[in-house]
């Protein structure tokens, strides 16, 4: 039989395409053949971004032998764990309890049945350091399967009860000011961020600490933020050239990246950023947010009015090759300016052979030189081959798109930001949806088959609220109505949120994690879009949802807040509030000076609702007068009509 993966809409999945290997994509089709010919299946779990991914394909799938053996005594499936992240959750906590870690590409051996009894991640085509090779370990579970089944059976058996019996219980109570101090143990005071390299973004930590410092005015808490953010838009991770993060610094002083450029990253920077820059006014904050945005509109949005997921850390089979510089390339690029330029960007050979990543740790002396240093190199640049693009779009992660672009294109008064946040929005309700039933992801405007999980309902119905407030259409409303209401008719049983639906496919093990990782946990999401869907309509039913959802964080957000940002953020929310504002107008823009103060003074995560007498939506029911109105548990404070007033109602110490 042949690779199958030629007709798949995951890009991930169709470079694989040409491989040796008899690639089959995650089926039941699939497990059916390994019943029928009683052989284990090979799941290999990637992502198009991934370089250890690319590295293992081209020594061992791209390998003709290699693939003869995995035809003859295996299944072999591949999946794209950006589009099923439900069986790369299963399966990698299957790894991390079997290994004592994780990563990709995950290599994992399964019964049939889809139980796993051998679990690892990259494995190298030759042996090394102690590192059994990927044919070593083929022939090994090959000689298991063949003389010890039934003990690979057993351990399989056994380990999905011991994943059935993690499920979490949250009970602590959400102490905030614990988790500051938590946070300042783990705080890097030279370099910025939390713990040791590799470092990450801490977006959603950022994001908390500054609604904490709105809220209590602690002055630690914005100075955590304003370091982390100064340290992370002045070194290589940020690119200094065309805006936009790579993910993480493989060292502690963000000046190395791994390249690839991911659309949540950068989404959650861009709320990031504009959100310090309404606190502190920092020139640096309002420039990098908005060429952050820069980079979403003009890098990875899809001409169906998407974004997209990812773009490559490689180009021609080297890492950082499209972002790094020598000072000769330098120098060919800019000319007289090279050397003004080499010592403001720190080009000593900070990266590999002898090349540097740009970083900018100081404002430049002439901004105009630099300007046109940067136009320059972006001339150069390119010249060269641009990373490859993984153009699905997500729903999870373009619903945190639509929420940064509409607060970003308020606040910022950019309003081809809230453009592109509702292309996006549209994208997403009339592609994804099919009823209130969400797809995960689309490409090329085609709908995947994959259904949406827990993250995607809820980001996708916090940024359609979010669009809600700045454009006063509320067909948003109701679509995020419609949304939440199936996260609880699926998404809930027994008292705990679960990140799949019942209705889909049944996996050997039903995931739930509220942990804030990389992208916020769907349950913690969850919680954020309840509690602003509650303080639109009043709903008792939406409340207790929230803090039914916030509660699955506590135990994280007590022991590690470091993995609970953005459950401690929502907390945060609750704790000043949550506040209510109804904006009510008769002419078109006619209230935008006041949407705009609304975003921009209000807290974080305050319900705004915006549009014309008569809106569906129950906050702005009975309000006929234009202006707007400011309150708590839907008791409203005297309505305002000048944009001074209304600052003043949100900022009354300022």
């Amino acid at each position: 039989m042949a690779n199958e993966l030629g007709q798949s809409t995951s890009p991930y999945l169709r470079q694989h395409a040409g491989n040796p290997v008899e690639w089959r994509e995650w089926s039941e089709r699939a497990f059916a053949e390994a019943r029928e010919r009683d052989v284990p299946i090979f799941l290999s779990v990637g992502y198009s971004a991934c370089h250890w991914c690319h590295v293992m394909a081209h020594e061992s799938f791209e390998d003709a032998e290699t693939a003869a053996y995995l035809a003859e005594r295996f299944v072999s499936v591949k999946v794209d764990r950006e589009e099923r992240p439900d069986v790369d959750a299963v399966y990698m906590a299957a790894t991390v309890a079997m290994t004592g870690q994780g990563g990709w590409p995950m290599s994992v051996f399964l019964t049939p049945a889809g139980e796993p009894f051998f679990c690892g991640t990259y494995f190298p085509k030759d042996s090394r350091a102690g590192m059994a090779s990927f044919r070593q370990v083929l022939e090994a579970i090959t000689d298991a399967w063949q003389n010890r089944r039934e003990q690979l059976d057993g351990i399989g058996k056994r380990v999905v009860e011991q994943l059935g019996a993690q499920q979490p219980a949250g009970q602590e109570a959400f102490d905030l000011a614990q988790a500051v101090q938590l946070l300042k143990l783990d705080f890097d005071p030279v370099d910025a961020g939390f713990g040791r390299a590799p470092k990450f973004p801490p977006s959603m930590v950022l994001d908390f600490l500054l609604r904490h410092h709105r809220r209590t005015g602690d002055e630690d808490a914005l100075a955590m933020v304003a370091h982390t953010c100064d340290r992370m838009a002045r070194g290589g991770m940020y690119d200094q050239l065309a805006g936009g993060f790579a993910r993480y610094s493989v060292d502690g002083q963000w000046i190395v990246p791994h390249f690839e450029k991911m659309l949540y990253d950068n989404a959650l920077l861009l709320d990031v950023y504009t959100h310090w820059w309404t606190l502190s006014g920092d020139p640096l904050a309002k420039r990098v947010a908005e060429e952050t945005a820069g980079f979403l509109l003009a890098e990875l949005r899809t001409p169906e009015g998407g974004f997209a997921s990812a773009l490559d850390a490689d180009t021609d089979g080297e890492e950082g090759k499209y972002y790094a510089w020598t000072p000769e390339q330098l120098r060919e690029a800019v000319g007289d300016d090279a050397d003004w330029a080499i010592e403001l960007c720190d080009v000593t050979g900070t990266f590999e052979h002898g090349t540097s990543v740009l970083q900018l740790r100081q404002d430049p002396d002439d901004v105009d030189r630099w300007n046109r240093v940067r136009e320059a190199l972006q001339r150069a640049r390119g010249a060269r081959t641009y990373p490859g693009r993984d153009d699905k779009v997500v729903a999870a992660w373009n619903g945190l798109a639509i929420t940064a672009l509409t607060r970003a294109g308020v606040v910022l008064e950019r309003p081809e930001y809230v453009e592109a946040a509702e292309a996006a929005a549209r994208l997403i309700r009339e592609v994804h949806l099919d009823g209130a039933r969400l797809y995960r992801t689309s490409r090329d405007g085609v709908r995947g088959s994959a259904d949406g999980v827990l993250e995607d309902y809820a980001a996708a119905a916090q940024g359609f609220l979010t669009l809600l407030g700045a454009t006063g259409d509320d067909e948003w409303y109701r679509v995020a109505e419609a949304l939440l209401d199936r996260v609880l008719e699926q998404f809930v049983a027994d008292g705990s949120y679960f990140d799949t639906a019942a209705d889909a496919e049944q996996l050997v093990w039903r995931p739930q994690d509220a942990t804030d990782n990389a992208t916020p946990s769907g349950v913690s999401l969850a919680a954020e879009a309840f509690t602003t869907l509650a303080s639109l309509t009043g709903s008792d039913r939406y409340e207790a949802a929230a803090q039914q959802a916030l509660q699955a964080s506590s135990p994280i957000a007590h022991r590690a807040p470091r993995f609970a940002g953005r459950a401690l953020a929502v907390a945060e929310t609750i704790a000043t509030g949550p506040l209510e504002i109804a904006i009510v107008t008769t002419a078109p823009d006619g209230a935008r000076e006041l949407v705009r103060v609304a975003f921009a003074d209000a807290p974080w995560g305050t319900a705004i609702a915006s549009g014309a007498p008569g809106s569906a939506v129950p906050l702005m029911a009975g309000r006929d007068l234009p202006a707007a109105y400011v309150c708590q548990k839907f008791t409203c404070r005297l309505p305002v009509t000048l944009p001074e007033h209304l600052r003043q109602e949100l900022r009354p110490a300022d």
